[in-house]
């Protein structure tokens, strides 16, 4: 049986996201890890990163991401609505299958340790892991922030770090490392810019001052929706389940005249969350999980798929189609195109690969050779593509999100906006050039390759067509807000070549 556990990095950067993707990158060159989710926020400048996988593998990623955030992050440089003492404040880890909140405590342990010997960042530990009762909660250990705590600490015992010299890094601060439950971070946002309403809600509803038990809260100044945000930890779901945090946000707010705009799921959240939600709101009369149709399938099969279901190809495909069809803006077209072009060059792949090795291609063993390489590194590229996509798009909105209050802030928001807007035209240039060399190199392949394989050389070309085309739909939509007319008339120019490439003969 797989061991399975959660990490949920938080860097303090969340504006700058070029930095938090070199941070991922990272981490995702540890063979067996999964990224799951990305959470960028400008009022917060905090990212929320979550992976998932074998011990030993999230811990080396996580310490790589520690080790990258420290050559990228500067405290001394960084503000934002967010606590925090470290450039990555905090590192915990969740079991999730097939290992204890012990195992996790003994791993947090050995990350601590590695972060100090590898980058010299002092560490304490939290929650589960914990070495004095005091430090169980991060508000104590944190309080003051980076600031106070680089001051303090030389002097003060009592804030000396768990791990390391009694001296905050001097631009990377300090990281706190854990292990802990499931956390789900839920942000509740008020119509009113009144910080202060946020400040005394936040207050009255957590638990260290007499509000809900597994509950930490605090107020948020949004100024890019000039709103006020209720920004909730909820240490316990099941305990203090999210309908009730919702509820007693509501009837504080009410006090002082405001109202709830929305709430986000900040990361990701456990399905049990939701479906002690739906049977609150919805008053379902002897509810039970065991009524959830996905929960019986998994109960009564194991978590194998019946045989009139999605078989093992169909289940691989099915995250990604999932994702797409979701109400959000990404994946979108954008990664579909990057996907469409790398199942291009895949096939082309399988058709070189068998042909090499049928005698009757013998003599064309060499040239196969090369164009297998070629197409894996075309395949690597767009398959890379289908995330990078996804950011660039995410790059865009963090920068429509920044401050515009004065004018100086206006002046680093447009040209923020413009930057993002490049970027999330290059991407889909890079994928629509990618496709078009898979699309001529699958017709080069065809005369060499076995004649029982040429209708999947066919479908190959169909597909790296689609994905350039696709990618240049894209690249034409952000182009339409490109302000450089020189920038966007080269890139014009070039995406008229590559549509002239893939042109039916």
């Amino acid at each position: 049986m797989k061991r399975i556990v959660e990490c949920v990095p938080n860097f303090s950067e969340g504006r700058d996201l070029a930095k938090i993707d070199a941070i991922i990158a990272a981490m995702r060159e540890v063979p067996g890890i999964y990224l799951l989710d990305r959470e960028s926020d400008a009022d917060h400048n905090r990212s929320v990163v979550t992976l998932a996988g074998e011990p030993e593998p999230v811990a080396e990623a996580a310490l790589r991401g520690v080790g990258k955030a420290a050559e990228l992050i500067d405290l001394t440089k960084h503000s934002g609505a967010h606590p925090r003492m470290g450039a990555t404040d905090v590192v915990p880890f969740i079991p999730v299958d097939g290992v204890t909140i012990e195992d996790c405590v003994a791993l947090s342990k050995k990350v601590g340790r590695e972060i100090w010997e590898r980058y010299k960042i002092p560490v304490y530990f939290y929650e589960a892991a914990a070495q004095r009762p005091e430090r169980a909660n991060l508000e104590n250990i944190r309080k003051g922030q980076f600031e106070a705590l680089l001051a303090e600490v030389p002097k003060n015992p009592d804030r000396a770090p768990d791990i390391g010299n009694a001296a905050l890094h001097p631009t990377a601060g300090a990281t706190v490392v854990g292990a802990r439950k499931f956390l789900v971070a839920y942000n509740i946002n008020l119509n009113t810019s009144d910080l202060e309403i946020a400040k005394k809600i936040g207050k009255n509803i957590r638990f260290s001052n007499g509000g809900l038990r597994y509950v930490k809260a605090m107020g948020v100044d949004l100024r890019a929706r000039n709103l006020a945000q209720v920004s909730i930890n909820m240490t316990d779901f099941e305990q203090t389940p999210l309908h009730r945090v919702f509820e007693m946000v509501k009837r504080e707010a009410e006090r002082y005249g405001v109202s709830i705009v929305g709430s986000e799921i900040v990361g990701l959240i456990p399905k049990r969350a939701i479906e002690i939600t739906a049977d609150f709101y919805l008053r379902l009369e002897n509810f039970s999980p065991a009524q959830v149709f996905e929960n019986r399938i998994e109960a009564s099969l194991g978590g194998v798929a019946p045989a009139e279901g999605p078989g093992k190809l169909a289940s691989l495909a099915m995250p990604f189609l999932d994702a797409v069809a979701e109400p959000t803006a990404t994946p979108g077209g954008g990664s579909v195109a990057a996907l469409a072009g790398a199942l291009g060059a895949s096939l082309g792949q399988m058709v070189a690969g068998l042909s090499r090795k049928k005698k009757s291609q013998a003599s064309f063993v060499d040239q196969l050779s090369d164009a297998l390489a070629q197409l894996q590194d075309a395949s690597k590229m767009l398959s890379d593509a289908i995330d990078r996509d996804s950011a660039s798009f995410d790059h865009v909105m963090a920068a429509y999100k920044l401050p515009k209050e004065t004018s100086n802030e206006q002046v680093q928001r447009d040209a923020a906006i413009q930057q993002a807007l490049q970027g999330a035209a290059h991407v889909p240039l890079e994928v629509a050039r990618q496709s078009a060399e898979v699309f001529e190199l699958l017709g080069r392949l065809e005369p060499i390759s076995s004649p029982s394989m040429h209708s999947d050389i066919q479908v190959g070309r169909l597909m790296a067509a689609a994905g350039a085309r696709g990618a240049l739909e894209n690249v034409a939509i952000n182009l339409e807000s490109i302000t450089d007319q020189t920038f966007a008339s080269r890139l014009k120019s070039e995406a008229a070549a590559i549509s002239a490439r893939i042109a039916p003969a």
